[in-house]
């Protein structure tokens, strides 16, 4: 069984695991208890994702993100689901090393896959273990919220329908307000863009999410763009293998004297509340935040996960790797606080 000493940062704690549910051949789930004095800083939104450390003999440990299952609305403990991916060093771990009763180290949840409001009109599109934060909004939004669901689900065949009986038992206690379309390549091909067009043409109203590989997301987002679907009303859950270690606690930023000089400053809102900053420019915005005491949202630290998305209302930065954004995304001001250096003297950002 594998245990867990003590966690390796300021900011994980070590989970248990109750329960792993084998999903599929090739995929499983695994169930967390949270103790009493954890379940404020484990308490999340539907489309959120953990970060999980993984042990490892040649690095010691690598960092992985895998979204909850689990709905907030629904589920006493949190859930996420792990899929085996060819040669995926991580997945393969979590499949065959964990087991009830064991532990594991766990950054608390983060990302901004989530809707704003589970009343509206929503079109999820999911592909392979892309449905894993699919299935957390739509269990949320039967849940809490009041419009219409429609989930689109492609796989392989009917074997690799990860949830069949949870998404059979949705659609038929919730006939009125749930449409569930599968999509199996066995049988029609891969989806092409007018196809998708042509399935959800009733639905291009909805507010849409989608997670799955990238060239199924590629697809979506031509056949929504068709539709004439605004880009504002989609959104795209991106995951990419990290590098670097967050569950490594971030030393507080040395800054010179002659870099104080020249800081710009930066009007953050975070939590509803308003912080003025000093931002000095060889700094990240993250960087800053953390050197305060903010808890701001991040996880990764490399530009590679959306932790960290925030707005830009007033000013302007530089980034480095911002991949995960789309342009239609940095045209409306989105940016990552751990890539964003200031440019302008005076800026104002909202979390």
């Amino acid at each position: 069984m594998t245990t867990v000493d003590v966690p390796h940062s300021s900011r994980s704690a070590v989970l248990r695991v109750s329960a792993v549910i084998n999903e599929t051949a090739d995929s499983c789930s695994l169930v967390f208890d949270v103790p009493e004095d954890l379940r404020e800083r484990f308490s999340y939104l539907p489309g959120q994702f953990l970060t999980l450390r993984i042990p490892s003999d040649r690095t010691g440990s690598v960092a992985r993100c895998y979204s909850l299952a689990s709905s907030p609305h629904t589920d006493d403990k949190p859930k996420v689901t792990v899929k085996r991916t060819v040669d995926g060093y991580a997945s393969n771990w979590v499949c065959d090393n964990l087991i009830a009763g064991s532990e594991i180290e766990v950054l608390p949840p983060s990302g901004i896959f989530t809707p704003k409001n589970l009343d509206t009109d929503l079109l999820l599109f999911a592909a392979g273990s892309g449905v894993t934060p699919i299935m957390s909004i739509l269990k949320s939004a039967l849940a809490r919220g009041s419009g219409r669901v429609v989930v689109v689900y492609a796989n392989r065949d009917h074997a690799s329908v990860i949830f069949a009986n949870e998404l059979r038992e949705l659609a038929g206690k919730h006939p009125q307000r749930v449409v569930v379309i599968h999509w199996l390549e066995h049988l029609q091909g891969l989806p092409s863009v007018d196809a998708l067009a042509t399935l959800t043409a009733p639905y291009a109203g909805y507010e849409a999410f989608m997670c799955g590989p990238k060239p199924f997301m590629d697809c979506v987002h031509d056949a929504l763009a068709q539709l004439g679907v605004p880009r504002s009303r989609t959104h795209a859950e991106i995951f990419n293998s990290l590098a670097g270690d967050p569950f490594a606690d971030v030393a507080p930023a040395e800054i010179t004297a002659e870099e104080a000089a020249d800081a710009a400053t930066v009007e953050v809102e975070l939590d509803g509340e308003t912080h003025e900053l000093s931002w000095p420019r060889s700094q990240t915005l993250v960087d800053i935040m953390l050197s305060k005491g903010l808890d701001v949202p991040y996880s990764c630290l490399e530009g590679e996960c959306g932790s960290c998305a925030c707005t830009v209302l007033d000013g302007e930065v530089e980034m480095g790797n911002s991949e995960i954004l789309d342009p239609e995304d940095i045209a409306n001001g989105y940016i990552l606080g751990c890539q964003a250096r200031p440019v302008t003297d005076h800026l104002k950002i909202q979390f």
